[in-house]
């Protein structure tokens, strides 16, 4: 799904909606994303390690897969008739010394309109 797609489906971190009220919950919905930086890619970003300051490679790596992840969660939680998620959350970690695992989660909902 398109980068599109998470600007058009209501998400919030915090429990509720401003301007809408949660009348169901429908569970907890995620997204995972495995990646591998690749190894030419790891290699130049190595020696931009070594020089210390941002190692744009993995600061792109991380960006795309996050938004990957937002993704797949939005396309979980539109499979279970959600129209938005709430307390979404984002975790990471370290499969080995080449892979990194990320996460999107968090509560699918159903919204309506605050009187």
């Amino acid at each position: 799904m398109s980068n599109q797609t998470s600007q058009s489906f209501p998400i919030t971190t915090a429990l509720v909606f401003a301007d809408q009220t949660v009348v169901e919950d429908l569970g907890l919905v995620f997204g995972v994303v495995v990646r591998s930086m690749g190894v030419a890619k790891g290699f130049a970003a190595g020696f931009k390690a070594l020089a210390g300051g941002e190692v744009t490679q993995y600061t792109k790596l991380v960006e795309d897969s996050r938004r990957h992840a937002m993704d797949r969660m939005i396309e979980n939680a539109r499979l279970l008739g959600a129209d938005a998620i709430t307390a979404m959350r984002f975790d990471s970690s370290e499969m080995g010394q080449a892979l990194t695992e990320i996460v999107a989660y968090g509560t699918a909902v159903k919204l309506a309109a605050r009187s």
